[in-house]
């Protein structure tokens, strides 16, 4: 799937409010340029603003007994590597994609640890969208992290004693993966 460029224009106050899986980055403060997957350009021009449901994935690459972090261009936090899962792709090899795209590090994916939903999101410009998240158990194969893309400005590995600080909803997805339990981890809202 191919990525476009698209400019958003979005307060600084708004780029440190957004939470999870944005993919508005923000330069300086208000301008940013960041890769859309193609196929969303084309849905959000038919649908407009309308809620998008889209699946995503969160890398947590384990190795050595460090996990492999990256610095989120919009809001500065630390965070696993996360991405969009393209059209007909396996999720398992969403996962090896994005952290091979945002960090240059090679991993295979070990085990599923956990499925859920992101808050619903609103963008600046108006679009609106919440994310399934697929939440894996990553092991390192090859490679140095290097910041490969322009949603992040950092990315490199912290000891698992040591996180850095970081939102609840994404430490929980980090402690769920590296968790000895073989069973993926979700949540039940309803009986």
């Amino acid at each position: 799937m191919g990525n476009s460029l698209r400019r958003h224009r979005i307060p600084a106050s708004a780029a440190r409010a957004v939470g999870d899986g944005i993919d508005i980055a923000r330069c300086g403060d208000t301008l940013s340029l960041v890769p859309t997957p193609d196929f969303i350009l084309e849905l959000r021009a038919t649908i407009g603003h309308a809620p998008l449901w889209l699946s995503g994935v969160t890398a947590v690459v384990e190795h050595d007994n460090r996990v492999l972090l990256v610095r989120r261009a919009d809001n500065g936090e630390w965070t696993p590597v996360t991405g969009i899962i393209d059209p007909g792709e396996q999720p398992a090899d969403a996962a090896v994609r994005e952290t091979a795209e945002e960090t240059g590090v090679r991993a295979v994916p070990v085990r599923l640890a956990g499925v859920g939903v992101t808050p619903v999101v609103t963008y600046d410009n108006g679009d609106v969208t919440q994310y399934l998240d697929l939440t894996f158990r990553m092991r390192w194969l090859a490679g140095d992290p290097v910041v490969g893309d322009d949603e992040n400005t950092e990315c490199r590995w912290f000891p698992i004693e040591t996180l850095p600080p970081m939102s609840a909803h994404m430490r929980d997805r980090i402690d769920t993966a590296l968790s000895d339990d073989p069973a993926a981890h979700f949540t039940v809202t309803r009986r």
